[in-house]
């Protein structure tokens, strides 16, 4: 395995973490060949790098190797941050969480089905909003498909697929509809109030947004591996990918390690919504069969040792991402695949090693 960037904080690892470190997670990413799509990974232990590496190629034709700034869709991390411009506009008193979604899409086929969702039950995935979307069918209309058009299908249904907030149903509509009433609110492009909220203050500069403007170079091409060899999977030939509300962001380890800090340091925003959006959403009503887990958009779960973790994963096309964070160890873990990676089977494996670090 060839790797094009390893940096390891000597300082920060010490004499109390085994010496092994380095190479333990290396192995964990083994498989990725110099010559082929890889990844890139970053660890962040008390606002300092303990680890970051990057393994393969950007883009097969260019020959561009992957490097930590290199950009890779988020994939369904992007909610997050659609969530947080959300809880943003309700702080400011300009939308309620309790808010119908009637108020916002007066044009749904059966309004009092509208009027039974909140946005919170948008944000947590209990909306119950069959996704009616016929992606196999619509394919080629939806590779160019915004989130007007993947949401307007949503508001044809004539039922619920169960009482909101009583189920966990995963959503990519919600986050559609989301987007757009973040545009309704402000009277701006969705994107601009992420960039202007979150990238600009986090020090996220080449951080984009589908629909918004992409640099030419520094942005890795996903990939699936064929019989002949890899073809690519990414916008052009994955439909949803023009539907940025659930999965349009665009950024690097690096530049989500600067967004994770802004979370903690509450330079973006404050300390409330923070909380809110990492703390289980729970619902008088609710019936599943498990727990509910979920905040504003971010699962919530415990390591193996009890330690509350936040995580997201992203996957759209041949990208593959996860983002972990156990604020009570100090620990970021960062992940961005552009090709197939199992992000679970991965994350356990660095947690595993993670547990040994110590200060």
């Amino acid at each position: 395995m060839k790797k094009f960037l390893t940096l390891i904080a000597l300082g920060l690892l010490g004499c109390s973490n085994p010496p092994s470190f380095r190479q333990e997670i290396d192995s964990i990413f083994s498989y990725l060949d110099g010559n082929t799509p890889g990844g890139t990974v970053l660890i962040l232990k008390n606002d300092s790098i303990a680890f970051s590496s990057a393994y393969g190629l950007a883009d097969l034709q260019s020959k561009e190797k992957i490097t930590t700034k290199t950009l890779f869709n988020t994939g369904s991390i992007s909610k997050t941050f659609v969530s947080y411009v959300i809880l943003a506009l309700a702080q400011e008193g300009k939308l309620s969480l309790n808010d119908s979604i009637a108020a916002y899409f007066p044009d749904f086929k059966n309004p009092a089905l509208a009027q039974q969702v909140r946005v919170h039950h948008l944000l947590t995935h209990t909306s119950g909003l069959p996704d009616n979307r016929r992606q196999h069918l619509d394919s080629v209309f939806l590779l160019t498909a915004k989130d007007q058009e993947n949401f307007d299908p949503i508001k044809l249904n004539d039922s619920l697929n169960f009482e909101p907030g009583s189920h966990f149903e995963y959503s990519n509509p919600a986050f559609n509809g989301l987007a757009l009433i973040i545009e309704k609110v402000t009277g701006n492009k969705w994107q601009d109030e992420v960039k202007n909220r979150i990238f600009d203050p986090a020090g996220m500069k080449t951080s984009t947004i589908t629909d918004g403007p992409h640099p030419t170079t520094g942005v890795a091409h996903a990939y699936l591996k064929s019989k002949t060899g890899f073809i690519e999977k990414d916008y052009g030939e994955e439909p949803t990918f023009a539907a940025a509300g659930n999965g349009g962001v665009w950024s690097s380890v690096e530049e989500l390690a600067l967004y994770e800090k802004a979370l903690l340091n509450h330079t973006i925003l404050n300390e409330e919504i923070i909380a809110t959006s990492r703390t289980v959403k729970e619902y008088p009503n609710w019936q599943d069969s498990i727990p509910p887990y979920i905040g504003a958009s971010w699962f919530i779960g415990q390591t193996e040792e009890g330690y509350k973790m936040i995580y997201h994963t992203g996957t759209q096309g041949g990208f593959y991402g996860d983002y972990v964070s156990i604020p009570e160890k100090g620990i970021l873990y960062l992940m961005l695949c552009n090709i197939p990676t199992p992000q679970e089977e991965k994350r356990a494996a660095v947690l595993s090693v993670l547990k040994n670090i110590t200060g």
